[in-house]
C-alpha cells in the first residue's frame, strides 16, 4: 500500500520518439541533463545504443514531468514484448512476422526444442533506469503464460503420446509454460531483485484470450515468484475479469491486479462494476485502476478521472487499494496526446484525493 491515496504509476509502453521528438521535447522535460555531457555531432547521428540511452532517459523524464510517482523507461530498448523475450532464450526459431494489436510487427517464434534462458534479460536497462529515475521504479516483464500462448509449439505437443486431441494439447501447454517460468522467468527475477529491482510486473494480456486456462495462468506466475522477495503485480488487459476468477486468485505472491477499465466504461455500461467481485471474494490485494482509455485520442477530464476513482473505491469498499494508470501501455497515442492523458490522470488523482481526506477530517 501507499502511504497516500490515489498515487500513480506506468504501466508499459511509449512510443519510441524520432530524433526530431527529441529535441523538441527536451526544452519540455529537460532529460539531456540526467545524462554524461553527449557532443552534438553525436546527438545529430547517434549509433544504436546512444538513441536507446536517448530514448530511455526521455521517457523516464517525460513520466516524472508529468508526474508519476511509479515509473520505467517505455520499454525503450525492447522491439516488442514478446520478441524481445524469446530472443534471450534458446530453443525457438522465428518465423515470419505477424501483426500486432496496433500498427506494429514483431515476429512469431515455433518452440523446436526445450527452452532454455541465454542470460537474465532486463539488468542493464533496469540499472540505467534506477540510476536516471528519481521517482519509483517498477519494471514490467512479459509472462510465461502469455509468452506460450503467442508460440507455435513444436517440441512440447511432439512430446504427448498419441492423438494430439484436446488434453494433449493442454498437458503440452502447461509444460511450455512451467519451463518457461522455471527455467527462464525465475532466474531472470531473481537476477533483477539482485540488482535492487522491487516492484515488477508481470505482463499477462493473452490471459483473457482462454478464460478457462486461468489456472495455468496463475501456475506459471506462482512457478515464475516462488521465493522470490519483491513486490509483483499481474496486469491484464481487455479481458472479462469476472471470467478469470476466482482462479486468478490464486496468485500466490501477487500484491497488486493491474487491469484495464476505461476501455469499457461507456454511458450505459459501468466499467468498473467488476471490482464489486474483488470484495465478494475478500481480496485484499491493490488495484492499479486503469483510468486512461489508450486507444483514443479524447482527452480524459481530471473531474471524469476522479469520478472513475470514487467509483472503484465505492465498490472496493477501500480507497487505500487503489493506485491510478491508464488501462495499457501507451505506445500508440501520440506523446502529446499520451502526456495530456497522464496529466490528466494524475491532476484527477490529486482532486479525489482531497475529496476523500476531506471526508477523514
Amino acid at each position: 500500500m501507499s502511504a497516500r491515496l490515489f498515487p500513480s504509476q506506468e504501466i508499459g509502453s511509449l512510443q519510441k520518439p524520432s530524433l526530431e521528438a527529441l529535441r523538441e521535447w527536451e526544452d519540455r522535460v529537460h532529460f539531456l541533463s540526467r545524462l554524461s555531457p553527449i557532443p552534438e555531432e553525436v546527438l545529430r547521428h547517434p549509433d544504436l545504443g546512444t538513441l536507446q540511452n536517448l530514448r530511455a532517459a526521455f521517457s523516464i523524464a517525460y513520466l516524472e514531468s508529468a508526474g508519476l510517482d511509479r515509473v520505467y523507461d517505455g520499454e525503450a530498448r525492447r522491439v516488442e514484448m514478446y520478441e524481445y523475450a524469446v530472443r534471450q532464450m534458446t530453443g525457438f526459431q522465428f518465423q515470419g512476422h505477424v501483426r500486432s494489436w496496433d500498427s506494429k510487427y514483431y515476429r512469431k517464434g515455433t518452440v523446436v526444442n526445450r527452452v532454455d534462458l541465454i542470460a537474465p534479460y532486463h539488468l542493464e536497462e533496469f540499472d540505467f533506469v534506477r540510476a536516471h529515475a528519481r521517482a519509483a521504479v517498477k519494471l514490467p516483464i512479459t509472462g510465461p503464460y502469455t509468452l506460450a500462448d503467442w508460440s507455435y509449439d513444436e517440441y512440447y505437443l511432439a512430446r504427448q503420446p498419441g492423438w494430439k486431441g484436446r488434453p494433449q494439447r493442454r498437458a503440452a501447454q502447461r509444460e511450455f509454460v512451467v519451463d518457461l517460468a522455471r527455467r527462464v522467468l525465475r532466474p531472470t527475477l531473481q537476477k533483477l531483485i539482485e540488482h535492487g529491482c522491487r516492484v515488477i510486473q508481470i505482463d499477462e494480456p493473452a490471459a483473457g484470450t482462454h478464460p478457462d486456462e486461468a489456472p495455468l495462468v496463475v501456475e506459471g506466475f506462482n512457478e515464475a515468484t516462488q521465493g522470490l522477495d519483491a513486490e509483483f503485480s499481474m496486469h491484464i488487459c481487455y479481458s472479462r475479469y469476472q471470467d478469470l476468477l476466482p482462479a486468478l486468485l490464486e496468485a500466490k505472491a501477487c500484491r497488486q491486479w493491474a487491469w484495464e477499465f476505461a476501455n469499457r466504461d461507456a454511458e450505459g455500461h459501468d466499467g468498473y462494476e467488476v471490482l464489486k467481485l474483488l470484495r465478494e471474494y475478500s481480496d485484499t490485494r491493490s488495484i492499479g485502476l486503469g483510468v486512461l482509455d489508450v486507444h483514443r485520442d479524447t482527452l480524459e477530464t481530471p473531474e471524469q478521472v476522479a469520478e472513475r476513482i470514487r467509483r472503484a473505491a465505492k465498490y472496493l469498499g477501500d480507497p487505500s487499494k487503489i493506485w491510478v494508470n491508464p488501462d495499457c501501455g501507451l505506445r500508440t497515442r501520440s506523446l502529446n496526446v499520451a502526456y495530456a492523458k497522464l496529466e490528466a490522470m494524475v491532476a484527477g488523482a490529486a482532486l479525489a484525493r482531497s475529496e476523500f481526506e476531506g471526508l477523514e477530517t
